[in-house]
């Protein structure tokens, strides 16, 4: 399922965000070995949170057509006692849900979790006594993939957050993340004048309260503040959720022929 995500968002990009049964199955026979129909595929997709939604004779990428202010944002952060996934679990979870640019969900959890190094709880005054009650972590991570839902998943340095979910997903049977995911440092570096761009450097700059840092929630909550404030500096010509991705990984060649442009 993960090798298609990256060739169907391709394929929905120069289809202006539409496609067909035909060449959506096309997509899915070249890059899976699924024998399902198309209905059946796009559910799956759906279910790992991947956002497409079935028009008639197909279907429509979502992003491309939702407008970045309207859409659902997932802020995630962890907690982990590693930083290998294969070799570490997570130990805290913190999310905050929002829709038209206000918060109408939150989830945190801490995960149990028999060891934790003594660095881990010095940083984040975690300790093992800490989780001896805590929800599991799959009855954590279920109710986590459940509040992702489909929409945009963003965290700060989102390819830890991203990678190390999604493989504690599928250790315990729950898929892999299909949703489109952006990351705050990098949305930051082009929107933010700023000599640090971690979590305590960009707050500091923007005077952001940091609260308890590397605790889960305190930072999603911080990540979703500097979010805000680069949503104000987007250039003009960004419309769409698709836009705002795409902005937020594109090189300076790209932000200045785009902006002659328009």
């Amino acid at each position: 399922m993960q090798k298609l995500f990256e060739p169907l968002t391709a394929s929905f990009r120069r289809n202006r965000g539409f496609l067909d049964y035909d060449r959506f199955y096309a997509i899915v026979k070249k890059y899976t070995t699924f024998s399902e129909d198309c209905s059946t595929i796009a559910l799956l997709l759906q279910a790992s949170g991947y956002p497409i939604e079935e028009i008639l004779n197909g279907y429509k990428f979502k992003p491309m057509h939702t407008p970045y202010l309207k859409d659902t944002y997932v802020i995630v952060d962890i907690e982990t006692n590693g930083s290998k996934p294969g070799r570490s679990q997570v130990i805290e979870i913190g999310a905050i849900k929002v829709k038209d640019g206000t918060i109408i969900d939150r989830l945190e959890s801490l995960v149990h979790c028999a060891y934790i190094p003594k660095n881990i709880s010095q940083l984040t005054g975690i300790y093992p006594e800490d989780l001896v009650d805590a929800p599991s972590r799959k009855e954590a991570l279920t109710k986590l993939k459940e509040f992702m839902g489909d929409a945009i998943f963003v965290a700060h340095n989102v390819e830890f957050d991203y990678t190390f979910l999604s493989a504690s997903f599928k250790r315990f049977g729950l898929g892999c993340i299909g949703n489109m995911k952006l990351c705050t440092i990098e949305l930051a570096k082009r929107t933010i004048d700023s000599q640090k761009y971690g979590l305590e450097g960009l707050c500091e700059t923007l005077n952001i309260d940091i609260g308890s840092h590397h605790r889960a929630y305190s930072d999603a909550l911080c990540s979703w503040k500097i979010m805000q404030k680069s949503l104000k500096k987007l250039p003009k010509y960004i419309k769409t959720t698709d836009e705002l991705i795409k902005f937020s990984t594109s090189s300076k060649k790209e932000r200045r022929d785009k902006k002659d442009s328009n």
